[in-house]
C-alpha cells in the first residue's frame, strides 16, 4: 500500500453522486494536487479524508491504518482552508500555540515547537500582532503554521490561496513549496488553477464530474494529455477533431501520424506552433501551396496562415490564426519587432510529433 490510499470511494448528497469509484494513492512525502473545476468533487474528497464528511462507500487508509470511520481528531491530519479562521482575540503566537495547549504539553516544548514553525513561515516580526493587523498572506501563513505545529501525518490544503491577489499568491506558492521540501510532510493540495498545480505538485490528479480523468507528474499531464478534457484543461491546447485536422493539413485524408480508429481528436500546444520567417504566402501568394508542399519535410507540417488577432499575456503574445479555415492559437515571446497585424499572411511550422492523438 501507499502512504495514503482511497479505495473505491463513493459519496452522494441525496441524488447528487459527487464522487464515483475514486481509487487514488499518495506516496509518503509527496505533494499531490487535486485539480479541477468547481463542483468536480476534489474538495469533497479532501473533506472525507479529514473526517468532515462521511463516505457513502469505500475505504481510506493512512500509513496502513484504516481511518474511514475514525473521529476527525484521531486521524492526525492538519487542514488549511481558504478561510483563515484565526482567533481574533489571540496574537500570532497564541493562535499557533492553541492546539498544543489543548494537549496540555509542557510550556517549554510548546515554546520550542511554536518558535520553530514561526521561523519556518517567516513570521518572527509578527508574533505579538493580532489577526486584524495582518495582511491576507500573513494570516494564511499563521493558519499554515497552526497546522504544521501539530506535526500531522498529512497536511490538507483546500484552495488556501484563492482569495489572495496574484502577486501574493505566487509568493505563497513558493513558500508552500519550500515548506514542503524543508519538512518532508505529505501534502494534498486542492486547486482549480492549473498553473498553481504545475508549480507546486509532485503529482496531479485531474478531476472531472467526480472521477479522476488523468493522473501523473505535471510535465506528463502537460505534454501527454490522454483526453480532450485533459488537453483543454491543462496547457490550453488547440484541440481539433479528425475532420478539422485533415482539412488543416490539406492532405486529402487523415495524416498517417495520427490515423487510428481510436483517435477522436488531435491536440497541439500553442507554443509548439512556429511562425516562420520565410514567408511563402506573403511573397508568393499565387504559388504558396506548391512552395509549402515542396518545403514540407517528413517531420513537420508547413501551412499557410492568416493572422486574425493577437492578445498579450505578460511576456507571451497569443495569435489567433486562420489556417485553411481552422482557427489555431499560437504563443510566441512578446517582441515588439515581430508583431504581425490582423490580416497578415504568413507560414506556420508544426512538428508532427507535437500533434498528439487523443
Amino acid at each position: 500500500m501507499s502512504y495514503i490510499d482511497f479505495l473505491n470511494i463513493n459519496k452522494s448528497f441525496g441524488s447528487n453522486h459527487v464522487l464515483r469509484q475514486i481509487n487514488l494513492s499518495v506516496e509518503k512525502g509527496q505533494l499531490a494536487t487535486l485539480l479541477g473545476p468547481s463542483g468536480c468533487g476534489k474538495s469533497t474528497l479532501l473533506r472525507c479524508l479529514a473526517g468532515l464528511e462521511e463516505v457513502s462507500s469505500g475505504s481510506m487508509y493512512i500509513d496502513g491504518a484504516d481511518i474511514t470511520g475514525k473521529n476527525p481528531k484521531d486521524r492526525n491530519i492538519g487542514m488549511v482552508f481558504q478561510q483563515y479562521s484565526l482567533f481574533p482575540n489571540m496574537t500570532v503566537r497564541e493562535n499557533i500555540a492553541f492546539g498544543l495547549k489543548l494537549q496540555k504539553m509542557p510550556r517549554e516544548i510548546i515554546e520550542a515547537k511554536v518558535s520553530h514553525v514561526i521561523d519556518l513561515v517567516d513570521l518572527k516580526t509578527k508574533v505579538k500582532e493580532y489577526p486584524h493587523a495582518l495582511s491576507g498572506g500573513q494570516q494564511q501563513r499563521v493558519a499554515l503554521a497552526r497546522s504544521l505545529v501539530m506535526e500531522p501525518k498529512v497536511l490538507l490544503l483546500d484552495e488556501p490561496l484563492s482569495a489572495l491577489d496574484a502577486k501574493l499568491r505566487k509568493l505563497l506558492q513558493a513558500e508552500i513549496k519550500k515548506i514542503h521540501i524543508d519538512t518532508g510532510i505529505t501534502m494534498i493540495f486542492v486547486t482549480h488553477d492549473q498553473d498553481e498545480a504545475m508549480i507546486l505538485s509532485d503529482v496531479i490528479h485531474l478531476f472531472k464530474d467526480g472521477q479522476i480523468e488523468q493522473s501523473g507528474a505535471p510535465t506528463q499531464l502537460y505534454t501527454q494529455p490522454k483526453t480532450r478534457y485533459a488537453a483543454e484543461f491543462i496547457g490550453h491546447y488547440n484541440v481539433l477533431d479528425k475532420s478539422e485536422f485533415d482539412k488543416m493539413i490539406g492532405l486529402g485524408g487523415l495524416a498517417e501520424d495520427v490515423a487510428s480508429s481510436d483517435v477522436s481528436s488531435v491536440a497541439i500546444r500553442p507554443e509548439t506552433i512556429e511562425l516562420m520567417p520565410e514567408d511563402y504566402t506573403l511573397h508568393h501568394p499565387e504559388q504558396a501551396e506548391d512552395k509549402l508542399r515542396q518545403a514540407q519535410t517528413e517531420d513537420k507540417y508547413l501551412l499557410p496562415a492568416t493572422v486574425v488577432n493577437s492578445t498579450p499575456h505578460g511576456n507571451v503574445l497569443r495569435y489567433t490564426l486562420d489556417v485553411r479555415g481552422i482557427r489555431l492559437h499560437a504563443d510566441v515571446l512578446f517582441r515588439s519587432f515581430t508583431l504581425y497585424p490582423a490580416g497578415h499572411r504568413l507560414c506556420v511550422s508544426i512538428e508532427k510529433r507535437n500533434c498528439i492523438s487523443l
